[in-house]
């Protein structure tokens, strides 16, 4: 009886291995990857993003308004995007963004000239173009009321990582005017509005929150 329900289970299995074989191996004896995630999006950052995000942060400042309010990172970047023009070179274009964990991406064509990639770089700066991609990763702090610090922790000409040590060379490049004392040399300041009190960023959000009244 035993050999019979035996011989049964292995028939069932043959006939169906269509279906389980995949789950468990892969034709050359290694058990199958686990599918990747699905990318997120980047959204092109835009006016009326701004518009989307300037409303929440308006509604923060009423007294009997919500005590947070979420964004998107393209919303978020729109919004500031005045404040991070005025640190990227006129060669910066297309700009868009996206929020993977809790950091915000920033994606932007430029001329890597302009960044002085040759010290940033090494030998690696001379496979660029005359304009490519530049990518930059990080999180985003409130400092004190009214300025805020984009620490960027990683940086990307095309598929290019810069160095750690190399980012704040390169930052150099972008900041305007003097460097606030409290602000780190891997990171931009970003004029942000008195009534946010912190910013988090998590699960493809950006969320405000209101600051202490």
């Amino acid at each position: 009886g035993c050999l019979i329900v035996l011989a049964a289970l292995a028939a069932a299995g043959w006939f169906t291995r269509d279906r389980w074989r995949p789950l468990v191996w892969h034709g050359d004896g290694a058990k199958a990857a686990a599918p990747a995630p699905a990318a997120l999006p980047w959204d092109l950052v835009t006016p009326q993003g701004a518009i989307t995000a300037k409303t929440a942060i308006l509604k923060l400042a009423q007294r009997s308004g919500p005590v947070f309010a979420n964004v998107s990172g393209a919303e978020f970047t729109a919004y500031v995007v005045d404040e991070l023009s005025r640190q990227l070179p006129p060669s910066a274009q297309g700009t868009t963004a996206t929020v993977i964990g809790d950091a915000l991406y920033i994606r932007t064509m430029v001329r890597p000239a302009d960044f002085g990639v040759d010290r940033a770089l090494g030998p690696l700066a001379k496979v660029l173009g005359e304009r490519e991609p530049m990518e930059l990763g990080g999180s985003i702090d409130v400092v004190r009321p009214g300025l805020g610090s984009f620490s960027v922790h990683s940086l990307k000409f095309r598929d290019i990582s810069v160095p750690g040590p190399a980012i704040p060379s390169v930052l150099d490049r972008m900041v305007t005017g003097a460097r606030p004392a409290q602000i780190a040399s891997n990171a931009l300041p970003l004029v942000l509005p008195v009534q946010i009190g912190d910013v988090r960023v998590r699960n493809g959000r950006i969320t405000l929150y209101k600051a202490g009244q």
